[in-house]
């Protein structure tokens, strides 16, 4: 036996005799995601495992659809058919184009699944129940080494960040980058006074330019709050489901809880649908919006989807 497993072996003995005498161990619900190990400088928190595990179940899932699928569909393919045709009806009804809802989809739907993935990995037995024991402050701490990964505020904010970079992407891909980007900082409204003035003997320009400016501005800000809106309701509801259960159990642990579980699972779905909708309904809103302030296009190509524009073409 080497030194290092004696070691090892020394303060196993030490925490179980100290374990034995004082009888009490706590498990705090926090609001942070309680670190696992570490892979040199980055840490590996209990949430962050469970968000790779979702990960892995969808990647699995993917190539296992995709090896199975015919073009006669059987068994699994027809539920599967059915739940795609229902979602993509459902983002029709947002969009009200096919053509867009395609070009919306993957995104939305990779969101949807792992969302819903997370806030279902979290009711699983063993999820927050089997982990170790640490000594703090002279007191002795359970972490679990699996956590629901939306029920910690950093993964949330990180969808929720990713869901509104992508709106601007898709606003960007609409028009130029210059045309998006006037939606927020009103730039050209400056730039167009002289013209407006002078040439087009438009005067009422010198107050309503600097309010069109303003209200650019006010649009940013309200793309940052919808940062906070997203993840914050997500968050918030998952975390409180969490804490809940947690109660319902420490009361009594048999019977109790089985209610509120089936709770958590409608309000697990209920929520990854809101936030893919309402990032769907941003995505579509902010191309309208995009398409609105960027240039006048005549699309030499009636009645079809224009590349360059990104709307529907014009004749």
């Amino acid at each position: 036996m080497t030194q290092a497993e004696v070691n090892l072996d020394y303060e196993v003995n030490n925490l179980e005799s100290q374990l034995s005498a004082t009888q009490e161990i706590k498990q705090e619900t926090t609001l942070f995601a309680e670190p696992v190990f570490n892979l040199k400088n980055f840490t590996v928190t209990n949430s962050l495992l469970t968000s790779w595990l979702a990960v892995l179940i969808i990647i699995v899932l993917a190539v296992v659809v995709r090896l199975k699928i015919k073009r006669l569909p059987r068994g699994l393919q027809n539920y599967l058919e059915v739940i795609l045709e229902g979602a993509l009806n459902l983002a029709d009804s947002v969009t009200t184009d096919r053509k867009k809802t395609l070009k919306f989809f993957p995104l939305v739907f990779s969101l949807f699944l792992f969302i819903i993935l997370n806030n279902w990995l979290g009711l699983l037995p063993g999820v927050g129940s089997i982990g170790y024991v640490i000594k703090e402050h002279n007191e002795f701490l359970f972490i679990p080494y699996l956590r629901g990964a939306t029920a910690d505020l950093n993964t949330t904010l990180a969808l929720a960040i990713l869901a509104v970079i992508a709106t601007h992407w898709f606003g960007i891909m609409a028009v130029n980058f210059w045309n998006h980007f006037n939606r927020f900082f009103g730039v050209k409204y400056f730039f167009e006074l002289p013209k407006k003035i002078f040439v087009e003997r438009e005067y009422t320009a010198v107050l309503v330019n600097p309010i069109k400016f303003f209200v650019g501005i006010i649009e940013f800000i309200s793309e940052l709050a919808k940062v906070a809106s997203l993840s914050f309701r997500l968050f918030g509801n998952i975390f409180a489901g969490e804490v809940l259960l947690a109660a319902m159990a420490l009361i009594f642990a048999y019977l109790l809880p089985i209610p509120f579980i089936f709770l958590e699972i409608l309000i697990g779905l209920i929520q990854a649908l809101i936030f893919a909708m309402l990032t769907l309904v941003t995505l579509g809103f902010l191309m309208i919006r995009s398409l609105e302030v960027g240039p006048s296009i005549r699309c030499p190509r009636p009645r079809q989807w224009c590349r360059r524009c990104g709307g529907p073409a014009r004749p």
